[in-house]
């Protein structure tokens, strides 16, 4: 159902339809989110076969390669609400969807080139950071080879926010899931030397998960040249024309989703580093935590990217009503299922660390009592964490990206991380106090951007409408 026909449908018709829609929208992409996970998991299971050592160098460039990829993805993520906004504005819309894809592919190509520039030089800063010489040399070979994966991977993500917001995600599925086995085919090829091919070890990883990428955009590219309800856009034609309004209403846009990201992300990456200087034990437990909250929040960030379209073709249509049915439904679907993804963790805590670590092994009591402590506020950091996913998500459907950093940077950094260091060291909670510390910052940013989204009947006049139109 489009944003725009209102009809004089009943209301319980209204939202049977959009909870409809936003299940449409969104299986897809959580599987494509799944999928795209399990590329960055089958590259490390592989690397393990070559050795610790190479798994340990491995996680160090992975870790290096992700912050820049992160920062530059929220860039990428700004093309989303902005052609779902225009489609819903007017839904046969041709030029303005096509620029805005082009300057999304022009902003692609600008930001990688220095993130290629920091990646090249990926040994020298691990070495900078204090990591060992040795893990930090593997570490740079790896980089050498996987930074190539950047630019198709951000085409991808602008390719897939065009089909997303015409709402015919299925295409970015079929195409990931074939990546990733063809993934694996090249990890097994160029790591170990199979075919006929040099064994390269981790540099073959590496290339792999490039080639990899580099299909993802072609597969993406063809497309959306030749399936019909795509064609019609000529998305690559006179792509060398400039749009810099356009291109600057990205920016305006996309930074701040940057921004939230980045804030996110690196709020776990500290929680990883201060376990470790608890002991090793609680950074085992913390690992198995993580990876299991990690997987069920695919669902919500589904959710997320489909919130955006719903809410931006509504809000293009200057339908409120269409606005609030879309977030709404789209909130309780999220909120819902992570309710029950907590109440499992609660209930069957053992089963779960199960798939990570063997049970019946007696040196392994104390990381999973530890496991299983952690699970039990991972129950509630789920809750929290699928609001304020669906909450951004909403909020960027408004074009409404400024005030929601600032929230994430209050909740993670400003609340987070400061209870977690002073519950974990000063009152000895060790690490259940750091997830007590990720817990409430997630909650406090939840609860900041759902009363901002309650207030948008006031603050959505006053945000562009539209950036670069």
């Amino acid at each position: 159902m489009s944003a725009i026909e209102t009809g004089a449908r009943a209301p319980e018709n209204l939202w049977r339809q959009e909870i409809r829609a936003t299940l449409a929208l969104a299986w897809p992409m959580v599987l494509t989110n799944l999928g795209q996970t399990a590329m960055t998991a089958t590259d490390v299971m592989m690397m393990g076969r070559l050795g610790a050592d190479t798994l340990a160098a491995g996680a160090l460039g992975a870790n290096l390669y992700f912050m820049p990829l992160i920062f530059g993805l929220g860039l990428m993520l700004a093309t989303s609400p902005m052609i779902a906004t225009e489609l819903g504005r007017r839904r046969h819309s041709v030029r303005d969807l096509r620029r805005t894809v082009r300057q999304g592919l022009w902003l692609a190509i600008l930001i990688s080139i220095p993130i290629w520039i920091v990646l090249w030089h990926g040994e020298e800063i691990l070495l900078a950071m204090g990591q060992e010489p040795a893990l930090a040399h593997t570490a740079g070979i790896y980089l050498r080879w996987l930074e190539w994966a950047v630019l198709p991977f951000y085409g991808y993500i602008v390719l897939r926010s065009f089909i997303s917001a015409l709402e015919r995600p299925g295409w970015a599925l079929i195409i990931v899931f074939v990546a990733v086995a063809c993934n694996v085919l090249f990890n097994w090829m160029f790591m170990f030397g199979n075919l006929g091919f040099p064994a390269m070890g981790i540099a073959g990883s590496g290339l792999a998960t490039s080639l990899s990428s580099m299909l993802m955009f072609i597969g993406m590219a063809v497309v959306v040249m030749w399936e019909k309800t795509f064609r019609r856009y000529h998305l690559f034609g006179r792509f060398w024309r400039s749009d810099w309004p356009r291109f600057k209403g990205l920016l305006r846009l996309g930074l701040p989703i940057a921004g939230i990201l980045a804030f996110e992300v690196t709020i776990f990456n500290a929680a990883a580093l201060l376990m470790g200087l608890i002991d090793a034990d609680s950074l085992a437990a913390h690992a198995i935590a993580i990876q299991i909250a990690s997987i069920s929040f695919m669902v919500p960030l589904g959710l997320n990217q489909a919130v955006t379209v719903r809410v931006g073709l509504a809000h293009g249509a200057g339908n409120p009503e269409g606005v609030s049915r879309a977030g709404w439904t789209a909130f309780v679907i999220g909120v819902s299922f992570m309710a029950l993804m907590g109440l499992v963790m609660i209930l069957f805590p053992h089963l779960l660390i199960s798939a990570f670590i063997d049970l019946a092994n007696p040196a392994n009591a104390r990381v999973i009592a530890l496991a299983v402590s952690f699970l039990v506020f991972a129950a509630l950091f789920q809750i929290f964490d699928g609001a304020q996913a669906v909450a951004a998500g909403m909020l960027r459907g408004l074009h409404d990206t400024k005030v929601p950093m600032i929230y994430a940077a209050i909740g993670y950094w400003g609340v987070g991380l400061p209870l977690g260091v002073l519950l974990a060291f000063h009152f000895g909670f060790h690490g259940v106090g750091i997830w007590m510390g990720l817990s409430t910052g997630l909650a406090v940013v939840a609860a900041l951007l759902l009363a901002r989204w309650l207030r948008r009947d006031r603050i959505a006049p006053s945000l562009a409408f539209g950036h670069g139109h």
